[in-house]
């Protein structure tokens, strides 16, 4: 479903290259679920920056379906992105003067889905937020903030989603309560989860688990 091959990617600080994968191969089958591990600063949400397609590898090639990011040009990736890649980040990302249900329906009008808010209400009431659809982000607390950022990432019905320590910013009775509800979408869903976290209780929740060591994935 997802496939890495060959991939490189460095940075420049200074007069210095910094390498952050020299030679990365990695994939990941349909409707899996998997976790990837690792210290601050190893590339984590690089990774997932590489894989949704905003930043560009230095070589190698990702495949997304067998579609290939490599020679595509930046507008068609971009609605490639926004068709099949669904997100969760740890500081929600909400848009502050769009309500619960507007927010929601953000990628459904970027995708032209018809009766997105008809969806995205659904969507809502999954979360148990069906009756905070009026509100503003200002107006939730941070779990109902990241349970509207979860349906916002699946109301397209994506074929992975990228979720960068969504539980990072909440209480842990919050957060396990929010990782619940994604877990249960994405397996209703068939979705596939790339999910990066520091948390092993979190991670033993994915089917597979990889440490990001020294710019490679190692199983765990």
């Amino acid at each position: 479903m997802l496939q890495i091959k060959a991939l490189k990617k460095s940075y420049i600080q200074g007069a210095q290259e910094v390498k952050i994968y020299d030679n990365l191969n990695f994939h990941v089958k349909k409707a899996q679920r998997v976790a990837i591990m690792g210290k601050s600063g190893s590339g984590k949400s690089t990774l997932l920056s590489l894989i949704s397609g905003i930043i560009k590898p230095n070589d190698g090639d990702i495949l997304l379906d067998n579609v290939s990011y490599k020679d595509m040009k930046e507008e068609n990736i971009n609605d490639f992105r926004a068709t099949n890649i669904g997100f969760v980040f740890q500081n929600f990302h909400l848009v502050s003067y769009l309500n619960a249900l507007e927010n929601v329906m953000l990628p459904a009008k970027v995708c032209g889905i018809k009766n997105a808010k008809e969806k995205a209400i659904e969507l809502l009431e999954s979360v148990g937020l069906g009756h905070r659809v009026d509100h503003l982000p200002s107006q939730l607390s941070g779990g109902e903030k990241q349970r509207v950022a979860i349906a916002r990432a699946l109301i397209h019905n994506p074929k992975v989603i990228l979720a960068d320590e969504p539980s990072g910013n909440l209480d842990e009775e919050t957060g396990i309560a929010v990782m619940d509800k994604l877990f249960e979408l994405i397996k209703k869903n068939n979705t596939t989860l790339i999910l990066v976290t520091h948390s092993k209780d979190v991670a033993a929740r994915c089917k597979e688990t990889y440490e990001l060591i020294a710019g490679n994935l190692k199983k765990c």
